[in-house]
């Protein structure tokens, strides 16, 4: 399933910038009325205000920039402060990397601005973009309407009241009623969630109502922005394939720490307790920070995000490098020649392999049929001999035939190293052999021929011993040298039919076909085969129905499954597209599916053929 990092607060362990602070310069004496007074309407009085000095250097009296992110429950007294009479003010929080973004809070000490605009950038403070527009007169200060009249709007004037004149909040949801998103890890919802710096612009300051009730201090020493806490709730962003995240370049060992009324989040030995860290613990065998690409050896596929509609994971998909690659990467042309099923390519084949599954062996090399395609000795160099063997053959540079071993040799050579002559031929050298001058054979070093049958070479062969070499390279491949075992990918008979050995049933006695209990037989033309990875699927097109089962069979296209082709590697019996067969096969009911296996009967239809088995049908099967 897709995955989700929880919910944190991503300003806790930072600390925001902002382009004042009280008492920077000096020790400044500022005045404000007490929480206890204001928290309701002005109406039940205002009380006394309380004045007392601003220093940032003396931790006693300071306000810092870092008072806004502490734990707002260890020091729910504790705030920030601007210096005094600024009217515009920004307060802003650079992130080590990108994050998700839920929603914003920010507890005011002071009255809240009249005007403030909340802002993100998604390139580092490149450029920024407005999540929302705060206003008491939305028309008239940003010339955009009031949400609370039209919907959706980017701009409200929801919390810009002065009253409450201390502890009012300002808060901003990302995902609300108007932007309503249904995969949280498509690009929309990433335009709108994704930041990687958070800013809020206090434009304008207004007066708590207090101040117009016999007030005996200096207007300007209650002329500043405060507040007590900046809440940014969100979390790290993993596209889904992570459910939680690390310190990046972490060199402890992550500790799972829950703290009362929170959720659990990651913490490094050392550091702030509730921290979201950015690096994501990326799992479905992705890789990358933010997990936003495949793991080295698994890019067969191309990379997805998570579905947080569906839940589906979109996991990566191993490349098929047969252990021979450390990694893999995908290839477009690769992937759409093979009809979007596979397309990776392994990088780096070790082991002196090649090809985009490192299949097989390199010029130079052959394959070892006795160890398996996984094996780190399955290439044995050729062992040819230099003198003998040529440079260049048909295949490139291979110097030996990359499945027997044989060398290529030059003309006049013979033996699987090209390490002597053939008969009849002499004076093995850099060019190879010369033609014997003679009737018969000749003397391979001296070429003086030999006159009678006394002077022929004799072969000592011991019993079941082979006989030595009288040609170049063998003209038939034995059934010995094409043996599959579980560990060899095999060759598609549809693809390389003269690779495959298929011994195919034939069509015997009216009791040895009546005994084979045949669930079907049909006339068909083959129209395509498909390898499936794990099995192979033939498409036919059905023409005349002989005989059914429990499966019902029309005259269509339908699909029927070769058993053989998953431990042979070949589709046995062979079906040649475009060819017209009589085919007789057993089926699985369970699936609907119809079977064919090295005992049903395959054969390239014949009228007098369809006629022979339909009479067997009728009247020998009772």
């Amino acid at each position: 399933r897709s995955c989700n990092p929880p919910v944190g607060n991503l300003a806790t362990g930072r600390t925001p910038v902002t382009l004042t602070t009280c008492g920077q310069n000096s020790t400044e004496l500022y005045c404000f009325y007490p929480d206890q007074n204001l928290l309701h309407q002005v109406s039940y009085g205002c009380g006394q205000p309380r004045c007392t000095k601003c220093n940032a250097n003396q931790p006693d009296n300071s306000h810092l920039p870092s008072d806004m992110t502490d734990d707002f429950f260890a020091n729910p007294m504790s705030w920030w402060q601007s210096a005094q009479g600024v009217h515009r003010e920004e307060i802003r929080l650079d992130f080590e990397t990108e994050f998700y973004l839920t929603h914003v809070i920010a507890v005011f000490k002071s009255p809240r601005p009249a005007a403030m605009v909340l802002e993100r950038s998604q390139d580092y403070g490149q450029t920024w973009r407005p999540y929302k527009y705060f206003s008491v007169n939305c028309t008239a200060t940003f010339g955009l309407q009031d949400d609370l009249t039209e919907e959706g709007s980017m701009c409200t004037s929801r919390y810009s009241d002065a009253v409450p004149c201390t502890r009012g909040e300002v808060i901003y949801r990302a995902l609300s009623p108007a932007n309503k998103i249904e995969d949280p890890y498509s690009p929309e919802a990433q335009d709108l969630l994704k930041l990687t710096n958070l800013r809020l612009l206090l434009l304008k300051r207004q007066e708590c109502p207090c101040h117009g009730s016999g007030l005996v201090e200096k207007p300007q020493r209650f002329a500043h922005y405060a507040i007590y806490d900046l809440i940014i709730r969100g979390s790290c962003f993993c596209n889904g394939h992570a459910e939680e995240c690390e310190l990046a370049n972490r060199t402890g060992v992550m500790e799972n720490v829950v703290t009362p009324g929170s959720v659990g989040f990651l913490r490094e030995p050392g550091s702030c307790v509730g921290v979201v860290h950015g690096k994501c613990v990326c799992r479905h065998n992705t890789a990358g920070d933010h997990c936003e690409k495949c793991a080295p050896l698994y890019n067969d596929q191309p990379w997805k995000p998570g579905d947080g509609k569906t839940g589906a994971p979109n996991e990566c998909r191993k490349c098929r490098c047969h252990n021979h690659a450390d990694s893999c990467h995908f290839d477009l042309s690769v992937w759409l020649a093979s009809g979007k099923r596979s397309g990776g390519v392994c990088d780096n084949c070790k082991h002196n392999t090649e090809g985009h599954r490192c299949q097989r062996c390199k010029p130079g090399y052959y394959r070892d049929r006795g160890k398996p395609m996984s094996s780190t000795e399955v290439c044995k160099p050729c062992a040819c001999q230099p003198m003998g063997s040529a440079d260049a053959t048909f295949s490139r540079s291979w110097r030996c035939h990359p499945k027997t071993g044989f060398c290529y040799c030059k003309p006049g050579v013979a033996g699987p190293n090209c390490d002597r002559c053939l008969m009849g031929y002499w004076g093995f050298g850099e060019n190879g052999c010369r033609p014997c001058d003679c009737a018969r054979d000749c003397d391979q070093h001296t070429g003086s021929c030999f006159n009678g049958y006394d002077n022929e070479p004799f072969f000592n062969i011991p019993i079941g011993g082979r006989i030595p070499d009288l040609v170049q390279t063998p003209t038939n491949e034995s059934e010995e040298e094409w043996k599959w075992n579980d560990h060899e990918q095999g060759f598609s008979a549809l693809r390389h039919p003269e690779k495959c050995v298929c011994k195919e049933k034939v069509l015997g006695s009216v009791t040895d076909f009546c005994q084979m209990k045949y669930a079907y037989v049909i006339k068909a033309r083959i129209l395509s085969a498909h390898d499936k990875g794990t099995h192979a699927e033939v498409v036919v097109k059905v023409k005349k129905v002989l005989k059914s089962g429990k499966v019902k069979i029309a005259r269509s296209n339908r699909s029927i499954y070769p058993e053989s082709w998953t431990n042979r590697g070949c589709t046995c019996p062979i079906l040649n597209p475009g060819t017209d067969y009589l085919i007789a096969g057993q089926e699985d009911s369970r699936t609907s599916k119809l079977l064919v296996n090295m005992n049903s009967l395959v054969k390239p239809w014949k009228a007098y053929l369809g006629k022979q088995v339909s009479d067997i049908l009728r009247t020998g099967c009772k």
